[in-house]
């Protein structure tokens, strides 16, 4: 982390901390730009975002240059919002990973990052803000800090109703979110009512099979789960892991087809790739290891289930180029295969290990 040091406020000029707005006392000597009340904001923004996006900030929070034509200004302009576009989705999707991770405090700065760049764009009323408070709600829900959780839920559902053009997606993660709350306060109808709410826009939105969809079904497994009600609940998670599973089959076989030519058109050889940015990684990995966890436990009888999202994580982990996790899962799966399951089911398991330990052994 850069050096700091206490910050002599130029007269006249109030400046606010980075994370909670209070007065500042602190300056990041990197950029000359963020300002915190003292240290340990400080420490937590560069932790989470501001080491990631320091120099970034530097054209967006000084006076734009003199430009010698309106022609050159407008593109002065055009870049400075494609910079602020840039960094709305880049702390989001930081944001977003670290909540799939179980990183509540780091996810918050990220997230308050994305949410002040959405206003200077968007202004302090667009539906564009909703996603950001969402997040801010899901990191305060995964602290335990539950009326706080609800006051940006407030605030997005507000902005929602005087929202003339909200999309589906946006309405499916304001339910999602809301289902999230009521789990948290174990009100499980509630929670039940907005998650079916959740999986119908997200469905309208992506279709009922897309992976974006399948975050409702998982949730709405887990109410299920809680309640005892563990046939429903293996009804939804075996959904999941199916729709995971085609998703990240279809990535698999066209890398296998790929590279049963060696390379691609460009002369390259051809990398694995998931098509997911990190964040939906993140969330595929919590996901499946949840299911996985929960299949462990309840389907002695049925190992079928177990070894087929031990193998979808191993595909994940295999696409994501994370060798020793994909090998491990793969083994695991082959393991108990070959104690239960048919010929055929052993073998495309075997195939997957082995072009699995042969990446490990000879990466790129």
């Amino acid at each position: 982390m850069n050096v700091i040091y206490p910050l002599a406020v130029p007269k006249g000029r109030k400046l606010r901390c980075e994370v909670c707005e209070a007065p500042a006392e602190r300056m990041c000597t990197a950029c000359t730009v963020t300002y915190y009340c003292g240290v340990v904001h400080q420490r937590a923004d560069w932790g989470s975002i501001h080491e990631k996006i320091c120099q970034l900030l530097i054209p967006l929070r000084t006076t734009m240059p003199f430009y010698n034509s309106e022609e050159e200004r407008q593109h002065g302009l055009q870049q400075l919002q494609q910079r602020q576009k840039h960094l709305i989705e880049f702390c989001y999707t930081v944001a977003q990973k670290y909540i799939f991770e179980g990183k509540y405090e780091e996810a918050v700065p990220a997230a308050l990052h994305s949410l002040r760049f959405r206003m200077n764009m968007h202004g302090l009323s667009s539906v564009e803000l909703v996603p950001a408070y969402l997040l801010l709600s899901e990191a305060s829900l995964g602290l335990g800090r539950i009326i706080q959780a609800e006051e940006y839920l407030s605030q997005a559902q507000w902005t929602v109703l005087k929202s003339t053009d909200c999309s589906h997606a946006t309405h499916s993660l304001l339910h999602r979110n809301l289902g999230l709350l009521y789990m948290a306060k174990e009100n499980y109808e509630e929670a039940r009512y907005h998650l079916a709410n959740d999986i119908y826009f997200a469905s309208s939105a992506f279709g009922t099979e897309d992976v974006r969809t399948s975050g409702g079904y998982f949730q709405l497994a887990n109410v299920f789960q809680t309640l005892n009600k563990l046939d429903v609940a293996d009804t939804l998670y075996t959904k999941v892991a199916d729709i995971w599973h085609k998703y990240l089959n279809n990535h698999y076989q066209t890398l296998l087809q790929s590279r049963l030519q060696q390379i691609d058109l460009l002369g390259k050889q051809v990398e694995n790739d998931t098509g997911l940015d990190e964040a939906q990684e993140a969330e595929a990995i919590q996901i499946l290891t949840s299911i996985l966890n929960f299949q462990e436990v309840t389907s002695n009888k049925a190992p079928g289930k177990t070894v087929f999202v031990l193998k979808t994580l191993a595909m994940l982990h295999f696409l994501m180029m994370n060798y020793s996790k994909a090998e491990e899962y793969a083994l695991k799966a082959f393991n108990l295969a070959r104690e239960q399951l048919s010929v055929q089911e052993q073998d495309d398991i075997e195939e997957l290990l082995n072009l699995v330990s042969a990446e490990e052994s000879h990466p790129p």
